[in-house]
Parts: structure tokens; C-alpha cells; sequence
């Protein structure tokens, strides 16, 4: 792995659930401790916001990273005050972090939206000698980190949803550093628990998704370079969802700029596809979709859904230190958009502010357009709107983009199948493949 090496001493891990305090060997997932389960969270000894000017992308915020490493030829998020949008949803004060692909406005996300900032942390926290990760994907974490252990010569397999693998388009071609594993007929849930499965077998190393400390607090320095833009926290904090952990990992970078900042907590405005939004009826309701809902009905329903990367059917939602405890510490809502209602806002920013937004970010903009349209938010204060990808229309225009074929497809029954999966282990870890069908 190339980059610049330090230490993991300017943090410590601090479980939600018990409060027990460790150092990090940067593969830790969960708390030992005799309590149900929650969140690592993270406590650094930086007692100011102090950007890092001289470091690359992401690693600007470094002192705020759990990592032990920094890599070059990161990106970041880019934040600017809209007017013309602003104005067409009524808003005084509406900022918007680009995640993505824009030249002009400095986004240089190379696979088009704020995974790579959860790549990129995730990369710098792990040890040399992880063995080979494990990530699973519905296809824009895919891209991130096939774009990224390609540059860093990081082993890991990708299983994703054969439906996914279109999405995996990026600027680096294959190497033998990646390894993509496509489960034909499933879904998001079901390319989980294959990962999973495999990553519990001797040489892999779960990335661990939301669990992951690097993930959620690489995802937190959009908020972080929001803050920096605009020089105070938003009232607003808008963004589309699947697992929640961009949200999550906004609400705890929030919990550690007020504690330098005293000052109210942005409110969470979280939505979710109209055809399928769990984290929507679980907090309208109390119903837990996950734990009620036929697996066939949420199948169904995730096929329908506008945007497909929002569709994770075991959202983290009532552990401690998860979307549940996001929602109510900071005053929270969560809104569904309809495809149509989506669609129209991704044709109206393309307008206003002149460049492509990917549908989840489509699913954001149309909640915000509803909740103002509503009265549901005050619309004199300032307004942060994740727009978590953008850009991919101008990325293909302007470089040649690769599209990664799966070294390995697998059909859904490969999920419980122990024996399979220990023969899938010793494919990726071949040191060549061409595509194969199993």
C-alpha cells in the first residue's frame, strides 16, 4: 500500500453501548463487552477543527480520521452556496456538498460519488499485513474500492448483486488486486451475507460496513468541509439513505464540532425510495420491516425501488449509536420520493446548477423540495443537501472509463452453501482469474 505512514495514537475506540475505551488495531468491528450491540465511535485528541491544507483530499481533516496512514490522490467533498436552486425550493441559505465529478466546482471524486471518501479512510486505518478485504456492495461502494486497491495495490473481493455490476465503471483498468464477485438473482441483502460468509474464512478481513469507524468517519468529513465552507454547523442536514451510515457518520462529526462549537445539532432529514424505505416506516411507525416483513414482499419491493443503492433491508437501526439514537438526538425526519418526484429533481438540478446528480441524490432533493413545500423545516436557515454522486454523465465524457467485468458469478443459492463458499475462497485467492460462472 502506498502513502505516508503515522500512528493510531491521536485516537482512541469508545464503545456506545458501555463506554469501554482501547486503542485501535484498525480491524476491530464490535465491543466484546456483555451488552447487545452498538456502535465503536471515535475520540481524538485534537481539541480544534484544524484542516490540514497540505494534505491530500480526504486526509485534510486527518487529525479527525482514524487512520494510520494517509494516501495520495485522494478526493473530497466540495461546498458551495446554490442560488438558483435555493431560490426554486424557497430556501435563504441553501449549501450543497457535491460528491462526485465536477471540474469546475473542484469535485474530483473519481467513480462519481462520496464512497471514496469511505474507501479512502477505510484504506488508511487497516494494517499492512489485513489480509484480503472483504466489501459488499450495491455497486457505488463497489466502484469506490475497485478504484481505490487498484491504486493501492490493496487485495479485496467485491460481491455485489448482479444487477450492480453495470455501475461498475471506473478509470483504472482490472487488476489482480481485485476480485469481483457477482450473485446472480439477489439482492443487496443476499450479497451481504455471502461476504459475510467468506470473510470469516482464514486470510480475509471483513471491511465491516457501517460498523467500520473508517467508513463513518470518512463519510463525516462532508460535514466537516461544510463546516469549513461555511464557517458554522447547518440547521439542516438532508440526505438519502440505505444502511444510514453517511447520516450516522454526519450526526457524530456534529457530536464532536459541538463540543468544541457549542451550538444546537443539525436536524437529520433522511429519505428513502417511496417503493421500499424501512428506516421510514420504522420511525413513522414503529414497525421494523426487517424483523416483520415476508423476505419475498421486501424482495419484490427493493426491485422497484428508484434508486437500488438505498435498499438495504437490515438498516443499523436500533443499535446504540445508530440511526435510531441520530434521529432522536438531533430532532430528525425522514421523507420517501416517489421515482417521479426523484426523476424531476435530478432534471432540475441538471438545469439550475448545470451538472448530473445519480438518483439517490435524486431521492434527497425531491424530500428537501418536500419538506419546505410542507413547512416542515424553516426555510431562512442554512440547509446542507448531500448530493452523495454526481457527475457521471461528464466523467464519461471526459476519460475513458472501464467497465469491470465479475471474475466470478454465483447464483443466490451460493449464500448457504458453507462448502461452495470455501471453493469460492480459494478462486479469488488464485493469483489470476478470468470471468468464471460457477
Amino acid at each position: 500500500m502506498h502513502g505516508d505512514s503515522t500512528d493510531a495514537s491521536h485516537y482512541r475506540l469508545v464503545c456506545s453501548g458501555c463506554g469501554h475505551r482501547r486503542a485501535d488495531d484498525g480491524l476491530t468491528l464490535g465491543c466484546p463487552g456483555p451488552h447487545g450491540p452498538g456502535l465503536w465511535q471515535t475520540d481524538y485528541q485534537a481539541t480544534e477543527f484544524t484542516p490540514d491544507p497540505a494534505a491530500s483530499g480526504v486526509f485534510r481533516y486527518r487529525d479527525w480520521l482514524p487512520v494510520r496512514r494517509t494516501l495520495a490522490g485522494t478526493g473530497r467533498s466540495t461546498v458551495y452556496r446554490s442560488e438558483r436552486l435555493a431560490a426554486s425550493l424557497g430556501l435563504d441559505e441553501l449549501w450543497i456538498a457535491f460528491n462526485g465529478y465536477w471540474p469546475e466546482r473542484g469535485g474530483d471524486l473519481m467513480t462519481g460519488t462520496f464512497k471514496e471518501l469511505e474507501a479512502a479512510t477505510v484504506l488508511g486505518r487497516i494494517p499492512e499485513d489485513a489480509g484480503t478485504l472483504v466489501v459488499t456492495s450495491a455497486g457505488n461502494t463497489a466502484a469506490a474500492f475497485a478504484e481505490l486497491c487498484t491504486r493501492q495495490q490493496v487485495p479485496v473481493v467485491i460481491v455485489v448483486p448482479s444487477s450492480a455490476v453495470p455501475r461498475l465503471r471506473t478509470r483504472t483498468l482490472g487488476s489482480p488486486w481485485v476480485r469481483v464477485i457477482a450473485v446472480d438473482g439477489a439482492d443487496y441483502a443476499d450479497a451481504i451475507a455471502l461476504g459475510d460468509a467468506l470473510a470469516e474464512l482464514p486470510g480475509f478481513t471483513p471491511e465491516g460496513g457501517t460498523k467500520n469507524v473508517g467508513r463513518r468517519d470518512g463519510l463525516g468529513t462532508v460535514l466537516l468541509a461544510a463546516v469549513e465552507a461555511i464557517g458554522a454547523l447547518p440547521a439542516y442536514y438532508v440526505q438519502a439513505i440505505g444502511s444510514g451510515a453517511g447520516a450516522i457518520a454526519a450526526h457524530e462529526a456534529a457530536l464532536r464540532l459541538r463540543c468544541r462549537r457549542p451550538g444546537p445539532l443539525p436536524h437529520l432529514l433522511l429519505a428513502q425510495n417511496d417503493a421500499y424505505a424501512p428506516v421510514h416506516q420504522a420511525w413513522q411507525t414503529g414497525e421494523r420491516l426487517w424483523e416483520t416483513g415476508g423476505e419475498q414482499d421486501q424482495r419484490l419491493a427493493t426491485e422497484r425501488a428508484f434508486a437500488p443503492e438505498l435498499t438495504n433491508r437490515r438498516p443499523p437501526y436500533d443499535v446504540r449509536g445508530g440511526l435510531y439514537d441520530a434521529l432522536t438526538q438531533s430532532a430528525g425526519q425522514v421523507f420517501t420520493a416517489t421515482a417521479q418526484a426523484a426523476q424531476a429533481a435530478m432534471d432540475t438540478f441538471l438545469e439550475l446548477e448545470g451538472i448530473d446528480i445519480e438518483p439517490a441524490a435524486g431521492v434527497a432533493l425531491a424530500a428537501l423540495r418536500e419538506a419546505a413545500q410542507a413547512g416542515r423545516l424553516d426555510t431562512g436557515a442554512p440547509v446542507l443537501l448531500n448530493v452523495t454522486g454526481g457527475g457521471r454523465a461528464r466523467l464519461a465524457r471526459d476519460h475513458v472509463l472501464t467497465a469491470r467485468q465479475p471474475d466470478l458469478v454465483v447464483p443466490r443459492s451460493a449464500v448457504h452453501d458453507a462448502a461452495g463458499i470455501a471453493e469460492l475462497a480459494a478462486l479469488v485467492a488464485a493469483p489470476r482469474l478470468t470471468a468464471v460462472t460457477v
